[in-house]
């Protein structure tokens, strides 16, 4: 997890902070993505360092927290060297859903393709621990559905996977119809269309296609493959929609 902090929006530190009462002490924010603004805190029983995620609220419209909180118990569910779990998750007091995960230290593949090409052996090996995340949460019907290099992070030469089953969750969560009202962020779809990032999704996840499975999962990793191999996205330059 990469550690440049930034500032966070006014009111939210504050309202996460009194969502998780004194079990965890938010220390700092790292920065984010389109679907969370993510945090350090200090976990108080075990003195223990953790990422809290607190989802985007344009996210959120029509979101059942009840619905979320259930999704999340399958993500928890997943206990595997290479998958980053989930500790523990919740809402505030205005309905944003957050969840804990351990503090990995490290960065993220984005940030290690970023200065420069990876060697084909330290590659092959980042492939084969994420396939093996991939395999195990398929086995247990986990579908990841925003499989990229921002979701894999490296640590002392293991490449593990994080936010396992999210995407899954706020899909499953929705109450708001396809076709409801939405607002793009940060390239992440919203309401009435697909969770994920459309430069690593399959055509039928990029569809919207309900029957979606972890084959979708498959052809991410795929692109992460070309990616890490080749040294650039095997899709550069064209349009996601081609």
């Amino acid at each position: 997890m990469e550690t440049g902090s930034v500032t966070a929006p006014v009111g939210l530190r504050e309202r996460l902070q009194a969502a998780l009462g004194e079990a965890y002490v938010l220390e700092r924010e790292l920065g984010g993505g389109g679907m969370s603004r993510v945090f350090v805190a200090r976990e108080e029983a075990l003195g223990r360092d953790v990422v809290v995620k607190v989802l985007a609220p344009e996210l959120t419209a029509g979101l059942s927290a009840e619905r979320f909180a259930r999704e999340i118990k399958l993500a928890a569910a997943l206990q595997e060297p290479h998958i980053v779990p989930v500790h523990a998750a919740g809402v505030t007091v205005d309905g944003l859903p957050w969840y804990t995960m351990p503090y990995v230290e490290g960065e993220s593949l984005r940030a290690r393709l970023a200065r420069g090409p990876v060697p084909p052996a330290e590659a092959v090996k980042v492939l084969g621990d994420v396939a093996r995340a991939l395999a195990y949460a398929h086995a247990r019907g986990i579908v990841h559905r925003d499989v990229k290099p921002d979701n894999v992070l490296l640590s002392s030469g293991t490449a593990v996977v994080t936010d396992f089953g999210i995407a899954k969750a706020l899909q499953q969560a929705r109450t708001v119809p396809p076709g409801g009202t939405a607002t793009p962020a940060d390239g992440l779809t919203q309401v009435g269309t697909p969770l994920g990032t459309p430069a690593y999704m399959a055509p039928e996840q990029a569809a919207g296609d309900p029957a979606t499975d972890h084959r979708a999962d498959l052809y991410a990793w795929g692109v992460v493959a070309y990616e890490l191999l080749a040294g650039r996205h095997p899709f550069a330059g064209k349009a996601s929609a081609q």
